[in-house]
């Protein structure tokens, strides 16, 4: 038996403490909050989310779903809690937050042989360690990290505002799921073309948030402020978040111009926030603008968005698909600090990290997933992409390597790939992984 350090509570740390201490190893959690908060964090709950609730797609023929099934095979954590608190969000996993967060952190306090330390490390660890801070690392762990590993890289990404079911106006409202997907788990807010015309214009002449200077720093595309999506182009909404394909509004028979989904944010269904509103705007303009929604003219608001700043290593230079640094053997990063985006991608990350710390301590060779994986084809392009324009990367049919003699149907092609992934994960298992 060893004990290991994990540093970071979140999504990876989260489940890399519970894989290491199933394995049998004696694991510190070091988990900085509530001590030390951070722009974006509101408990000090582990695996606290901080922008949607959404973990994405469960159909096999989505990225998201390749991934989830990988990851059910490797004994998640997360996904084991998420099954309890999930909330309608039609083919999507999504979970009340407070208590996704609070079953994890129970399960881990609960869990034998990890200890939970509430305090802030502000130097890398020495191996056996995994490194799981996520992008709002502290200023003097992230300062080590430049010390020793040379420059972090960094991009601003943002969180939805969430208002009260009590305070929408469901008269307007509609339920409905694209292409009639679901069970009607969004709530709907269609628009004509004067209305969102009106509202396009708020929202790209509304006030930003003062202190940053926005314009001059990278923002992750999967994660874009809607006002800069917005500045893009009248119609870049309607081909992104508000498109109104798959809708049709009951009050007029027809397609709106433009849709604006809420997604219930909790199990009793009194919270929802915007599907893809995340926005760096003022309070006060988010207040002034959003109410332009038809059937939000009165909405509360119990979190605004907020946007904030992530830190990523530039992992083609330092880790090896293994997640394990180069130059250090025994030492281990894991989590959005490696350059995946993504709650999902993170987590796996973290049971990566930890399994292959595992198979360190044992003295075996730390393995990678096939590349037929989703996981395997993600953090080989961690460790394998040009480090000289690294960017994050979420879970994407794009990372796998094509087939012989692919379907026809882009659809059937899909779920071919992700049958092929789910296959090559289990006798990656089977083999003794």
């Amino acid at each position: 038996m060893s004990r290991v350090r994990v540093v970071g509570g979140g999504m990876a740390g989260s489940e890399a403490a519970m894989q290491l201490a199933r394995l049998g190893h004696e694991v510190e959690l070091w988990e900085m909050r509530p001590r030390v908060s951070t722009p974006a964090h509101q408990t000090g709950e582990l695996a606290e989310i901080v922008c949607s609730n959404s973990f994405g797609g469960e159909e096999l023929h989505t990225p998201a779903g390749v991934l989830k099934a990988e990851m059910r095979r490797l004994g998640s954590l997360l996904l084991e809690v998420a099954d309890t608190c999930r909330v309608p969000a039609g083919g999507a996993l999504a979970v009340d937050r407070a208590e996704f967060a609070r079953g994890v952190t129970q399960r881990i306090e609960a869990q034998p042989g990890i200890r939970i330390v509430r305090d802030e490390v502000r130097a890398v660890p020495e191996a056996p360690a995994i490194v799981a801070t996520g992008p709002l690392t502290g200023s003097d762990l992230a300062g080590d990290i430049l010390r020793r590993f040379g420059p972090l890289l960094a991009f601003h990404d943002a969180a939805a505002p969430i208002v009260t079911r009590e305070s929408l106006d469901l008269d307007v409202l509609f339920r409905a799921d694209r292409y009639g997907r679901g069970h009607g788990d969004y709530l709907n807010a269609a628009m004509d073309q004067a209305t969102y015309d009106a509202f396009w214009e708020a929202l790209v002449g509304a006030e930003v948030t003062p202190g940053h200077d926005f314009e001059d720093v990278r923002v992750f595309e999967g994660c874009m402020p809607v006002e800069v999506m917005a500045a893009r182009g009248r119609d870049t909404l309607r081909f992104g978040p508000l498109r109104p394909v798959g809708i049709t509004d009951p009050r007029t028979g027809r397609r709106p111009h433009a849709v604006v989904q809420l997604r219930q944010d909790d199990t009793l269904g009194q919270l929802y926030n915007l599907v893809g509103f995340q926005t760096r705007l003022r309070w006060g303009e988010q207040r002034r603008v959003f109410r332009m929604i038809p059937g939000l003219e009165a909405a509360e608001f119990v979190r605004y968005g907020v946007m904030h700043r992530n830190t990523f290593l530039n992992s083609p230079r330092l880790l090896e698909a293994t997640l394990e640094c180069r130059s250090e053997p025994g030492l281990f990063f894991a989590g959005q600090l490696v350059g995946v985006e993504g709650y999902m991608e993170s987590a796996a990350a973290g049971i990566l990290a930890a399994r292959n710390l595992d198979r360190r301590l044992r003295g075996l060779t730390p393995q990678v997933p096939p590349p037929d994986t989703m996981l395997g084809a993600l953090v080989r392009y961690v460790a394998q992409a040009d480090p000289d324009h690294f960017q994050p990367m979420n879970a994407n049919f794009g990372l796998l390597p094509p087939m012989e003699r692919p379907p026809a149907d882009r659809r059937e092609r899909k779920l071919v790939m992700a049958q092929r992934a789910v296959s090559a994960m289990e006798r990656f298992m089977a083999a003794g992984s």
